[in-house]
């Protein structure tokens, strides 16, 4: 609701950015800061890291289940990185955009490509910077999640990410997270107010204007 009997459009929400520039942590607090997001739980053959939660974090699958789901249409998107595969399934998107629910994820560039085909209208992108070089090789090694040379690898291909922010609708420097996490959320509420998005919109305002 947006204000009485207005029913509106839910949007997915995505955040993209290189490794280690921010976008699962300000996603986390995203949904922290306002309970009515929802997570959409994307799914990968990739092996579980330390504290990560099956149907929290991701679904984990082997690769011939994840390749039925592509087989049956029950991805909006998919891409193999750095030599696992991804994908966001179709249906609980679906589900939450036609009750007027908001979802978000974080996913790469190519994803987020293959999703703006597929949702067109129903969806809200942005795309997280580093406020530096620097600083984005450090939290990558502050992570200890990674080897010396994933690390590389990952620093070798964030340029040509970082290449495609003109591609997204808004851009965020994450030099603070709580400021980033902000701006975040105010993008959120400008987005849930856009008038295409309120689909009660005409019927209210034709009320209105007849007393």
């Amino acid at each position: 609701m947006t204000g009485p009997d207005l029913q509106r459009r839910g949007f997915l929400l995505v955040l993209s950015s290189p490794s280690g520039a921010g976008k699962t942590t300000i996603t986390r607090r995203l949904l922290e800061r306002d309970p009515t997001l929802t997570l959409s739980v994307s799914v990968t053959t990739r092996p579980r890291r330390p504290g990560e939660v099956d149907g929290r974090d991701y679904r984990f699958i082997d690769q011939a289940a994840f390749d039925r789901m592509v087989g049956e249409g029950g991805l909006l998107e998919h891409a193999t990185v750095f030599g696992n595969s991804y994908g966001t399934p179709r249906q609980p998107i679906d589900d939450a955009v036609e009750a007027g629910r908001d979802i978000v994820t974080d996913i790469d560039w190519q994803g987020t490509q293959q999703l703006t085909a597929s949702l067109r209208d129903d969806i809200v992108t942005i795309f997280v910077l580093p406020p530096s070089a620097g600083a984005l090789e450090a939290r990558l090694r502050g992570r200890g999640q990674d080897s010396a040379a994933v690390v590389a690898e990952r620093m070798a291909t964030s340029s040509e990410e970082m290449s495609h922010w003109p591609e997204y609708d808004y851009v965020i420097v994450n030099a603070d997270l709580d400021r980033s996490v902000a701006e975040a959320l105010a993008i959120v509420t400008a987005e849930r107010l856009k008038r295409t998005r309120q689909a009660g919109l005409a019927d209210f305002v034709n009320r209105l204007r007849g007393g």
